[in-house]
This record gives structure tokens, C-alpha cells and sequence, in this order.
């Protein structure tokens, strides 16, 4: 029988684990992951572009698991009242390809989607940053500000959307949760003496929502707006000013920040858990974290929360498997 996690489901699992336990422990996850990344076998995501958004498939599998997330991203969503993006997964057991785990994932991605931003801040931000500023206050910013205050206990957040019901629904979610908000008058404003800045737009085109000289030596900048072709968040100037890492070079290139510049170093993600290259080497480095969301965080996220469903006995079983005592005799099934 296969596991189903509905958001329901989901919902349940974080209020008894609680959500900073949740982004500590999902971004350990990540971190051990990571750190065996030519384990898994990885292909860029396959997306089908439209006019009004994108949809995607994201496959990746060891040689113990098999994931995969469907998910889109259509901008213009919230005028008819849906959601940016909405996805869904599966986790199977390669040895005989059996479903072990079905399960919603857009509450599942945004939750990936920070962890793996606080990772990267772990290895590029300056120790003890205490202000971040966050322009976009749209569906994913609770899940960045969250899982950056419990891996490091960022303190003050200044915030920033040019839709003023987006920052009331920010300020309003943020009341339980010990932080110093700020909102700001424009994204300038927003930057100003941050330590760590997430950029969380979702419209598809080339944007500037940073500009160079807004940047100061040592801040650390987690650029997350949904990406894809010809979208970009931030000045080239700061591109070639930072530190980059990326999470897949194959689909970065392709979807991320570095999509407009022509050359340069980039570092994977992987290189900064293993040890192989260094992250943040002085106080005054600008150090970017471009992040366009990767199949191996997919494969991490489901794989955390089937041991949680199986720990706490949460979801529900399907039968999408045929159980048959003839393995050879499908047709019994419908005779």
C-alpha cells in the first residue's frame, strides 16, 4: 500500500513537530544530501513554457529512491484568486519501483525552497547576521524568514512589497514569532543595513529589484524569485561583484541569475557541504546564493516527511498497486 499526505496531512505533521524544529531538521537533511551528491543520478528539470507561466517535471533517484514533483508557476495566478505555484510528488522504491509515498507538495516545496536558502546562508552569510531584508511578500516569504531564524537566528526583518495586502498578510502571519519587523517604503530602504536579502518576486521577465550600488561589502544575497528563461531579480553589476553559487550549473545556466552573464566562477552547492571549495572566505565578500530549486531538494523534503508520516502514523493508505496472486494475470482485475 502506498502512503498519501494530503495538505491536511502535511499541516498536522508541522503543528506537532513545530515549524522551526521543521526547518532545522530539513535543513540538516539537505546538508547530508548534499554532501553525497554524485550518488544521485540528475538531469535539469523538463519545463514547458507558456505565455501566462511554466510547468515542470523534476525527476532525480539514488539507488534507493525514486522522486519526482510536478509543479508550475504562473504569475498572473492571484488575479483569478489561485496560487503562483501548486505541486505535487511521488517518492517510489527503486528496487521494484513501487510508490511509497504520494504527497501534495506545494506547502512541501516552499518549505525546501528556504531550507536549502538557510543552508547556502549557513556557508555564505557573515556569522552572527542578525537583519535580513526580504523584498516580496508574496506566498513563499514566511517559509524564507522561518527557516532563516532557526539556522541563524536572524532577529530583525525588514520587509518590503509594492502590493500592500501582501505586506499586511506578512505582518499579520509574523505576529506569533519573536522578530523585530520593519516594513519599508521601497526596496532601496529594505536593503539598507541588512546583513542577508532574499529577492521573492514571481513575475517573468528581466527585472532589477536590486541595483548595484545598493549592495555593500559583505551582505549575502539569496536571490529565489521563480525563475526560468529570460526572468532575472537582480543588476548584472552585482553578479559580477559576488561570490556565486548555484545549485545545478545545467539548469542555473538555463533558468537562474547567471542565465545574463557571460562568464565567470560559479560554485555548486554541493562543494561548499563537502568541503571542496570554501564559502564565505572574509567579512567583506558579497557572497549570492542563486537559487532556481532543484530535483535533489524534491527527493529530500518527501523522504523527511515519510519518516515523519511513519513516526507519527499520519496519512493514509491508497491502494494504486494491484495486489493479485498471479502476477502474470492483470486481467483478473477488470474480469
Amino acid at each position: 500500500m502506498t502512503r498519501l499526505l494530503t495538505l491536511a496531512h502535511v499541516r498536522e505533521i508541522i503543528q506537532k513537530k513545530g515549524i522551526l524544529p521543521c526547518f532545522s531538521e530539513l535543513t540538516e537533511a539537505l546538508r547530508s544530501d548534499y554532501a553525497r551528491w554524485d550518488d544521485f543520478q540528475k538531469m535539469p528539470r523538463i519545463a514547458n513554457h507558456y505565455e501566462h507561466g511554466v510547468i515542470e517535471l523534476m525527476p532525480i533517484c539514488d539507488n534507493e529512491y525514486y522522486a519526482y514533483k510536478y509543479v508550475n508557476g504562473h504569475p498572473f495566478n492571484p488575479k483569478q484568486n489561485k496560487l503562483t505555484v501548486v505541486a505535487s510528488g511521488m517518492l517510489s522504491e527503486v528496487a521494484s519501483g513501487y510508490p511509497v509515498l504520494i504527497s501534495e507538495m506545494t506547502i512541501l516545496t516552499a518549505l525546501r525552497t528556504a531550507a536549502t536558502c538557510a543552508l547556502a546562508s549557513d556557508y555564505l552569510a557573515r556569522k552572527n547576521s542578525k537583519t535580513m531584508g526580504i523584498i516580496g511578500t508574496g506566498s513563499q516569504a514566511e517559509f524564507q524568514v522561518l527557516a532563516l531564524k532557526a539556522v541563524l537566528d536572524i532577529e530583525r526583518v525588514q520587509c518590503f512589497d509594492i502590493d500592500p495586502e501582501a505586506m499586511r498578510k506578512f505582518e499579520k502571519n509574523m505576529e506569533s514569532f519573536d522578530l523585530n519587523l520593519q516594513p519599508c517604503k521601497d526596496a532601496k530602504s529594505t536593503v539598507d543595513n541588512a546583513d542577508v536579502i532574499v529577492t521573492a518576486t514571481a513575475d517573468k521577465q528581466r527585472s532589477r529589484i536590486l541595483e548595484d550600488d545598493w549592495i555593500r561589502p559583505g551582505m549575502h544575497i539569496n536571490g529565489v524569485g521563480g525563475d526560468c528563461p529570460g526572468k532575472t531579480e537582480l543588476s548584472l553589476g552585482i553578479l559580477k561583484r559576488a561570490k556565486i553559487v548555484v545549485e545545478y550549473f545545467e539548469q542555473s545556466k538555463k533558468e537562474g541569475e547567471i542565465q545574463h552573464l557571460e562568464d565567470g566562477s560559479y560554485t555548486e552547492l554541493c562543494e561548499l557541504v563537502s568541503g571542496k571549495k570554501l564559502g564565505r572566505e572574509s567579512d567583506e565578500e558579497i557572497t549570492l546564493f542563486d537559487s532556481v530549486g532543484f530535483a535533489l531538494e524534491d527527493y529530500t523534503v518527501l523522504k523527511y516527511f515519510a519518516a515523519l508520516a511513519e513516526e507519527m502514523n499520519i496519512g493514509e493508505f491508497i491502494d494504486v498497486i494491484p495486489s493479485i496472486d498471479d502476477p502474470k494475470d492483470l486481467f483478473q482485475l477488470i474480469r
